[in-house]
Parts: structure tokens; C-alpha cells; sequence
């Protein structure tokens, strides 16, 4: 059984970097031709993809948040994670992880073959 699972502080200040893990479970992350991704959703800007590590360790980013967005993986404790700096209030949202077969830049369910519960994080001062 496939399971993804993210964790991180549910707080984070403005201007500071917000940090996520996503620790994967059932499958390797290194399984051709995955990618692992990392979408978030709000309220007010509906749900958003931000980037994905493929299963060759290759970035993708969503254009709009690249200058802020850092994805990558640790193979041994089959993990990835999302780094992103700077943040305001606006990045308030729930943040998912999910994995899609090949990278799909896209956020509709049907693109997605599992999906973490998502976490709620918060900017706030």
C-alpha cells in the first residue's frame, strides 16, 4: 500500500523560509517514471502546483514560484521536500504531496496516482 505523509511546522513567520517533508511509503521514489510533487491550495487562489522531483532526481517548477521554490529527495530515507523562502501571508494554504506518473505541471485529480493528507501551514507573525 502507497502512502505519502507530510510533515512540518503548521507556523511559519513572514519572511522566513517555510520547510515540508514528504516521506513515501510502498513504492521507492526512484520508481520509473514517477515524479513527486508538491501542490498546495487556499481559499482565495484555488489549488496550485509548485513543482516535482521526477524519479531521476530532475527539479521541475512551477514558473510563478521559482525564484522562491526548492525541491529535492533523499533517497535513503525515501523522502523528498519543499523549500520555499520568503513567505507571506498569501502562501497560507494546504500543502500537498503527491506523485504522478511522469510530470504533469498540472492540478487536476486525475493526473495524481496518490496523494498525502495534506498539511495546513499558516503564515503569521
Amino acid at each position: 500500500q502507497v502512502q505519502l505523509q507530510e510533515s512540518g511546522p503548521g507556523l511559519v513567520k513572514p519572511s522566513q523560509m517555510l520547510s515540508l517533508t514528504c516521506t513515501v511509503s510502498g513504492v521507492t521514489i526512484t520508481t520509473d517514471y514517477y515524479a513527486w510533487n508538491w501542490i498546495r491550495q487556499s481559499p482565495g487562489k484555488g489549488r496550485e502546483w509548485m513543482g516535482a522531483i521526477a524519479y531521476d532526481g530532475s527539479p521541475y517548477y512551477n514558473p510563478a514560484l521559482r525564484s522562491r521554490t526548492s525541491i529535492y529527495r533523499d533517497t535513503s530515507k525515501n523522502q523528498f521536500f519543499l523549500q520555499l523562502t520568503s513567505v507571506t501571508p498569501e502562501d497560507t494554504a494546504v500543502y500537498y504531496c503527491a506523485t504522478s506518473d511522469g510530470v504533469v505541471f498540472g492540478e487536476d485529480d486525475d493526473e495524481y496516482v496518490y496523494w498525502g493528507q495534506g498539511t495546513q501551514v499558516t503564515v503569521s507573525s
